[in-house]
């Protein structure tokens, strides 16, 4: 474990969170079932609305968390969309529009039992470059988020990359590789890894990079053909989430491990102990997981940023998770005082 990684990890919690993943758009369909291939299937309803990052932005400022937002911008509707989404949060803009490219977006396809299915088009959010996140202000006691989105762009990933894994002493670096972690090169994704302070993923995504090797010995680059069916870490070959925890925390995938774990809540594995411990959510009836992740991520660095104990801080997130699922929308994370009045109930 380097240097870096133990001096972040052993102080408080962050003064400021510099976003650098990718604020986009959710164009979000609410359907009765995903059609089969080449057949269609009448949308129940539909809402266009900022997604992406802006999630995990707007649930970290909400909860007391002071933001600035370092990716990329577009200049067109849907720039003007996440720009507005932004001011609203009180989240300040590090980079100027993009004035040849709008934002991208996703859709995002939700079904019944709220389980959501993502297409996604990367626009002006990916910063292209040699040094283009050179100029980000950084200060002693920031914590960086970055996203596996921004990591596996083949013109800007690398640069992204570079930056993250240089990062200096004083500040912690959060990782989320997101659900295309399987295609994000090993090149880039090894450094990152390895000056990472908090690793946070879901249990398919925690598989498949428990599967891929360990970090900083050439992870294989699995590739495209890992989404298939019964691939190592696909939705058919989840592997315990406590186990893999240990593991990616054994194998110096970050100092720090968070395996979310859906209703269950999540599984930590600090550098302090070998162990992982299961920390669990509140009972609720999901009503929209889309941005839930985000919504624990958010929460869980506002949380370290109050000052509590990493524990502390992943069972706050979980309540945090939990009550945006019971409300339609991706950008559904409480305000402080909406989270501590709906605790209390």
């Amino acid at each position: 474990m380097s240097i870096q990684n133990e001096g972040a990890a052993n102080r408080t919690g962050p003064r400021r969170l510099v976003f650098a993943g990718e604020a986009i758009v959710d164009v979000v369909m609410r359907i009765p079932a995903l059609p089969q291939r080449g057949g269609d299937v009448l949308a129940e309803s539909s809402a266009v609305t900022a997604g992406g990052g802006t999630n995990v932005m707007a649930a970290a400022a909400r909860l007391g968390l002071s933001v600035l937002y370092a990716g990329g911008h577009g200049t067109g509707p849907w720039g003007d969309l996440v720009r507005a989404a932004l001011a609203a949060e009180g989240i300040g803009l590090v980079r100027a529009p993009d004035p040849d490219r709008d934002t991208g977006f996703d859709v995002a396809f939700v079904e019944p039992d709220a389980e959501r299915t993502f297409v996604t088009h990367l626009g002006a959010e990916s910063v292209r470059g040699p040094g283009a996140w050179d100029a980000v202000p950084l200060e002693p006691g920031d914590a960086v988020y970055v996203s596996g989105y921004g990591l596996v762009a083949p013109d800007s990933g690398q640069v992204l990359g570079e930056w993250a894994a240089a990062l200096p002493p004083g500040v912690l670096l959060f990782v989320d590789p997101g659900p295309l972690v399987a295609q994000i090169p090993a090149t880039v994704l090894d450094p990152v890894l390895s000056r990472c302070d908090w690793l946070s993923c879901n249990q398919r995504e925690a598989t498949v990079l428990a599967n891929r090797g360990p970090a900083g010995t050439g992870l294989a680059d699995t590739g495209p053909a890992d989404q298939g069916h019964g691939a190592p870490g696909s939705p058919d070959e989840v592997a315990d989430p406590s186990a893999t925890a240990r593991r990616l925390l054994a194998r110096g995938a970050a100092a720090n491990v968070l395996v979310r774990a859906g209703e269950s809540g999540c599984y930590a594995a600090l550098l302090e102990s070998s162990a992982a411990v299961h920390v669990r959510a509140p009972k609720v009836t999901a009503v929209d997981t889309t941005g839930a992740g985000d919504a624990h991520s958010g929460a869980f660095l506002a949380a370290l940023a109050d000052g509590l104990p990493p524990l502390g801080a992943v069972a706050r997130a979980n309540a945090a998770a939990a009550y945006a699922v019971t409300r339609p929308g991706p950008a559904t994370a409480p305000t402080r005082a909406q989270l501590d009045a709906w605790l209390s109930t």
